[in-house]
């Protein structure tokens, strides 16, 4: 019971962590103290849930190691930016949401029952799909400017693309934000087809496990 309470509370804050940094994601792009408080709070939210989800040696080193990466690379494209530190921040983010995604994904997948603890962490995996995004349309944007346009005709800021990840991943699609080049396209359709796929597959697997009780 105790280690159960314990795999809740953790699962719980890194929802918990997700949902902020969603909400706070502006002030990666705000001057002072605020990047560097950003990434800081970034960099160690998958590694402290990594860690407290998996005693994989080879997931406990790679999720830190991408949590530096993260770090520095956010450090430097805020108060040092140069041709290439956009590039670094989105591989490094890209990589670092790919460690975290496999850790939920196999301690969703392959829990045996349905407890809190399951349903959280299949929540706070929905979100990390929808953050990593973010990060693949902006190397998108990155590597051919245009990728993506205003339905106004301005300019798609690289952190608006949270929020068109987030519209494109639930199929909302407001249409304010389009992608208008072949990889935006096709990445942005790949990410709607994800989005319904995991809810159909997680809510199968879940039945499947509670019948199974």
């Amino acid at each position: 019971m105790l280690d159960r309470f314990g795999d809740t509370h953790k699962a719980a804050l890194l929802l918990a962590g997700l949902v902020v940094h969603n909400l706070v994601y502006p002030l990666s792009g705000a001057g002072g103290i605020w990047p560097a408080a950003f990434y800081a709070f970034f960099a160690s939210l998958f590694v402290t849930a990594v860690f407290g989800m998996t005693r994989s040696r080879w997931a406990r080193a790679s999720i830190a190691a991408t949590g530096l990466a993260v770090l520095a690379a956010g450090l430097a494209n805020s108060y040092a930016p140069g041709s290439l530190t956009p590039a670094a921040l989105f591989v490094s983010v890209i990589a670092y949401h790919a460690v975290a995604i496999a850790v939920l994904a196999r301690y969703v997948f392959q829990a045996e029952q349905v407890f809190t603890e399951v349903v959280l962490a299949a929540t706070s995996l929905y979100l990390v799909i929808g953050s990593v995004f973010t990060a693949i349309f902006g190397l998108i944007e990155w590597l051919a400017p245009g990728s993506f346009a205003s339905a106004s005709g301005a300019g798609v800021e690289w952190q608006e693309f949270l929020y068109f990840s987030y519209v494109t991943l639930t199929s909302l699609g407001y249409g304010d934000i389009l992608p208008v080049g072949y990889y935006a396209q096709a990445f942005a359709a790949f990410e709607a087809v994800v989005g319904v796929l995991y809810t159909v597959v997680l809510l199968s697997r879940l039945v499947s496990m509670y019948q199974t009780r």
